[in-house]
């Protein structure tokens, strides 16, 4: 059974940190790779980050190095996506998305599977 799970978001001040998790299992491999992405009001989806599973290769859409930082952990079957000094232009909901095969991309179209989203507010 598939399951897919995102968790982590909340309302967090200028300046704090946040770490996303995605939980996601019963795909029946191993081989595949998950994105981070978001979608703040009013604006188009943007890639934000991603991980392959096999080998932890990532990517980082360029605007976002040095503050997001992506992660697996196997055992547990999830990918984490920590945030540092967030600003208030990082509000957004965060969805995680799941492909199968190797070599993980910031665009939307390489996934398959969605989560429904965790919402990130920064805000004083």
């Amino acid at each position: 059974q598939v399951q897919f799970v995102e968790s982590g978001g909340g309302l967090v001040q200028p300046g704090g940190s946040l770490k996303l998790s995605c939980a996601a299992s019963g795909f029946g491999t191993n081989i595949y790779v998950i994105g981070w992405f978001r979608q703040a009001p009013g604006k188009e989806r943007e890639g934000v980050s991603c991980i392959s599973a096999e080998d932890g290769s990532t990517t980082t859409a360029d605007s976002m190095k040095g503050r997001f930082t992506i992660s697996r952990d196997n055992a547990k079957n999830t990918v984490n996506l920590e945030i540092d000094n967030l600003q208030p232009e990082d509000t957004a909901r965060y969805y995680c998305a799941w492909g199968s095969g190797f070599g993980c991309s910031l665009l939307s179209q390489r996934y398959n599977y969605w989560g429904q989203g965790t919402t990130v507010t920064v805000s004083s």
